[in-house]
């Protein structure tokens, strides 16, 4: 199948796929005019590529997953990849306990300005202005 095809079989972009061949997540042969063209199995491997991004996989390590998949559901043990998954989640793990820390840090910040009685003006209001006069 041609790119175009595979892209309205998947809802990937033709430019996201060219993306995912470049980065060796997906191959495709070339035929006598250049165009590339995918085999059926192809469309599963996008489906793949698709999920493991959502989990936050890094391309390099989805390179390293893909050929430890069977079908649309399985993913098989293979040497190395339960480590960088266990090297991923930590990733994430981390991340979310430093999101976790900005959240809370900013919720302190928001409710010392509430609990301020004179808080300064919103950003743009209007305030009160006294005259030359001193009225």
């Amino acid at each position: 199948m041609l790119i175009g095809e595979l892209s309205r079989r998947t809802g990937v972009s033709e430019r996201l796929l060219r993306y995912y061949e470049r980065r060796e997540l997906i191959h495709a042969d070339r035929r006598a005019n250049g165009y590339r063209e995918y085999d059926d199995q192809t469309v599963e491997t996008v489906r793949w590529v698709r999920a493991l991004l959502a989990v936050g996989l890094p391309t390099r390590v989805i390179r390293q997953v893909l050929p430890c998949t069977d079908d649309a559901t399985t993913l098989l043990p293979c040497p190395g990849v339960l480590t960088s998954l266990r090297d991923q989640l930590n990733i994430l793990d981390q991340r979310a306990d430093d999101l976790e820390t900005a959240r809370s840090l900013l919720r302190q910040t928001i409710a010392a300005i509430e609990n301020t009685p004179d808080r300064a003006p919103a950003p743009g209001a209007r305030t009160p202005r006294s005259s030359p006069t001193g009225e």
